[in-house]
């Protein structure tokens, strides 16, 4: 098992995770934030007065997105990916870092696709009854829950592979 894993450098492993959490989360805000953009399209075009009433349904879908940016981030400078450091770490560090980043990357991809689902109903919700905004957003805001406990993971198993 230890040679399979060996057979990418540490630095590879750790670009790999930043890469896929970046990639993974990104796609999936992607899709998110495509479904509401698609459906709030055309509640706009009958009634413009919507839109800062709708933006925040909107943009929800893309936080995941940014914290598979995030994640990407913290690899490069925890582990000094652009400074040469990155050569330092063993694979087995290097997988380490890669298994940290998945969290973000799997929760990120699922959770802004169906974040953007529930903001589609959220958003038909606000365009039959403007004044129920507030509890709209919480609806969507309920699925973000599960992405920022990804984060928090992520983050503290990258604090125990940089230990």
């Amino acid at each position: 098992m230890q040679d399979t894993v060996l057979l990418l450098s540490g630095s590879m492993w750790a670009v790999l995770g930043a890469a896929l959490a970046a990639i993974l989360a990104g796609v999936g805000s992607g899709i998110g934030i495509t479904s509401v953009a698609k459906f709030s399209a055309g509640l706009l075009s009958e009634d413009p007065d919507k839109f800062g009433r709708l933006i925040v349904l909107i943009v929800l879908p893309g936080t995941q997105g940014i914290y598979g940016f995030i994640t990407a981030i913290l690899v490069i400078v925890f582990f000094d990916l652009l400074g040469g450091g990155g050569a330092n770490l063993s694979a087995a560090q290097g997988f380490q870092i890669f298994v940290a980043c998945l969290p973000v990357a799997i929760a990120g991809l699922i959770t802004a696709i169906y974040q953007g689902i529930v903001s589609t109903a959220a958003a038909a919700m606000v365009g039959k009854r403007e004044e129920t905004v507030g509890k709209a957003i919480v609806l969507p805001a309920m699925v973000e829950t599960y992405a920022v406990l990804a984060l928090i993971v992520t983050i503290f198993l990258l604090m125990v592979a940089a230990a």
